[in-house]
């Protein structure tokens, strides 16, 4: 279960600016919160030793063709956290977003 204050106030925060959030997890992986519209998922994930890459909010966006995607953006200097791979979602990547790269 949740527990994190950080997390119940960001949840709050995202549903104040008109998103529905609902609690959801991935296999082993962390419960969350995650919400789904318009082909975009933002999840808020809690803080734990394994989630160092990706600390506070992941943005997905559905895209035509994930690989291609990444290929347009590595040159840019976008660090890719997750190189593009099938799950039970589909085809999907993470990387880092260009604020998160300098801190």
């Amino acid at each position: 279960m949740i527990r994190s204050p950080d997390i119940e106030r960001a949840v709050t925060f995202y549903r104040a600016l008109g998103l529905e959030f609902r609690r959801h997890a991935h296999e082993a992986g962390p419960e969350h919160y995650a919400s789904e519209g318009g082909g975009v998922v933002m999840e808020i994930y809690p803080f734990t030793a394994k989630s160092l890459s990706t600390v506070g909010v992941r943005i997905g966006f559905q895209v035509a063709e994930v690989d291609e995607l990444v290929a347009r953006l590595s040159p840019m200097g976008v660090q890719v956290v997750t190189a593009p791979t099938d799950s039970e979602w589909g085809r999907r990547a993470v990387v880092k977003d260009f604020e998160r790269l300098h801190r």
